[in-house]
């Protein structure tokens, strides 16, 4: 098996990021976070954010960068930046925004998510002089853990919605 090589996302990638992205976030929030959705709207959230349709419009959008960690032809891994979308509101139109880190179950440990960060935080750095911004689940505290250590700072909360439930999320930046 080689090492993981981490590249540009590609528009042919986007079924792979749509079935990484439900994957993850299944295995993330609710087996290992046990976050009790209602099955309708975990559906409707899934459905409507990983698919390759919705994937190769956000790869589209102006200013968006995304990335993928892959060993032998299988995603591992993925990030995604761009301009910030996050309410708050000392939040400039030029601020930048880590919108997705997800590693999959099978490859978390390999250093993939902090190689991804660490790329996702020079890329938009380089972008702009504005602050740089995180939306986190508030009882993700090993993400809150690994952002604090790159600088990142709680300065609000939002409700991020998963179909018609509310997560209670925190708001991060750094700068």
């Amino acid at each position: 098996m080689t090492d993981a090589v981490i590249r540009p996302a590609l528009p042919n990638d986007a079924q792979a990021l749509a079935d990484l992205g439900r994957q993850t976030f299944i295995d993330t929030f609710v087996r290992g976070f046990a976050i009790p959705y209602p099955a309708r709207d975990l559906a409707t959230f899934l459905d409507a954010s990983f698919n390759p349709a919705t994937i190769t419009r956000k790869m589209a959008e102006p200013g968006a960068a995304w990335w993928v960690a892959e060993r032998d032809g299988a995603l591992l891994a993925f990030a995604n930046a761009g301009p910030n979308t996050l309410p708050h509101p000392d939040a400039g139109a030029a601020d930048m925004e880590l919108r997705r880190l997800y590693v999959a179950s099978a490859a978390q440990g390999l250093g993939l998510g902090t190689r991804l960060l660490s790329l996702s935080l020079d890329w938009m750095q380089a972008q702009g002089a504005g602050p740089l911004w995180i939306g986190v689940w508030s009882g993700n505290l090993k993400a809150q853990k690994l952002y604090a250590a790159h600088g990142f700072e709680k300065v609000g909360e939002y409700q991020y919605p998963v179909g018609a439930w509310l997560d209670d999320e925190f708001i991060l930046r750094r700068g």
